[in-house]
């Protein structure tokens, strides 16, 4: 069964079922907070590479606009081969993620992956990212609920809305309120590509908003795969009523050592950022940073 019944609003999510039509949630990210109507944009690389790289996109996606930092110190790559060209630099890449962060001053968001590191991932994180791969691994579901640090939760290429909102629950019942849901595009057996694994399913907004008062944002970059379908697509979730993008930005995209296919340079983010701040004005929404109390 995929579609979600009033048994389940009722036994199965009860505390990410939405009381009313204007109970909405907003998570507060170090100085940042999601959810109320202002649009954010979290950017950076899917992999941190360097500090140098790393503190130097800091401060560019921040001038360009960006809300949050994001950057992948460990990943979960499909094959488990590693090289000069595609790498990932674990505890030290969680350490020039934090520089970059406070240099830069922007909240970081970073992937945790087993239980065991969520101690050390929080340590140099603002906002905790369960990736797509672990959205039904419920220890770390539950070690990472025990933090109480603001989590976003990708959506597994594979579940329904019924499945996501579902491990969300995990996540409140462990005493987490601080989530955020996060769409990054599901298997279909026909794409627009031939490398392309996913589709972007922008009807799970609207579809997501009448369950639960969570904000939910939309992963153009690893929902397309493809670097010309990234700016559109952000452009179509932040008509459509999304929360804010999470954006893969690069330098010199071509030479990523992770998803070069997908990320943008400087001048495609800027572009975006001034599309996405006049769509926000069209549809009635902010677009400068909405500030968190202190």
């Amino acid at each position: 069964m995929k579609d979600i019944s009033p048994g389940d609003l009722e036994k199965g999510l009860p505390l990410v079922s939405k009381r009313d039509a204007a109970h909405k949630t907003v998570v507060n990210v170090g100085t940042h907070a999601i959810g109320r109507s202002n649009f954010t944009v979290i950017a950076g690389p899917c992999a941190v590479e360097s500090q140098g790289q790393i503190v130097e996109i800091a401060h560019r996606v921040k001038a360009l606009g960006a809300h949050l930092l994001r950057g992948g110190a460990f990943k979960p790559l499909t094959f488990p081969y590693r090289s000069s060209s595609v790498f990932e630099l674990r505890e030290e890449g969680l350490r020039y993620l934090k520089k970059a962060g406070e240099e830069a001053g922007l909240p970081v968001v970073t992937e945790v992956m087993d239980p065991r590191l969520v101690e050390r991932v929080a340590s140099c994180a603002d906002m905790l990212q369960i990736g797509a791969r672990n959205m039904q691994n419920f220890p770390l579901l539950e070690a990472v609920a025990e933090t109480g640090m603001p989590v976003l939760l990708k959506r597994h290429f594979g579940c329904s809305l019924r499945d996501w909102l579902g491990a969300a629950e995990y996540l409140l019942k462990g005493g987490n309120p601080n989530v955020v849901l996060c769409e990054r595009g599901i298997v279909a057996p026909h794409t627009h590509q031939p490398a392309s694994r996913f589709i972007v399913d922008l009807q799970v907004v609207p579809a997501a908003q009448e369950m639960t008062h969570l904000p939910i944002l939309v992963d153009p970059s690893h929902s397309t795969f493809r670097r010309a379908y990234v700016a559109p697509v952000a452009r179509a979730a932040c008509a459509i009523g999304a929360d804010g993008v999470l954006v893969d930005v690069h330098p010199a995209p071509e030479q990523a050592a992770v998803d070069p296919l997908q990320a943008l340079g400087y001048p495609d983010f800027e572009r975006l950022i001034q599309d996405l701040r006049g769509i926000c004005k069209v549809v009635g929404r902010e677009f400068e940073s909405s500030l968190a109390p202190r």
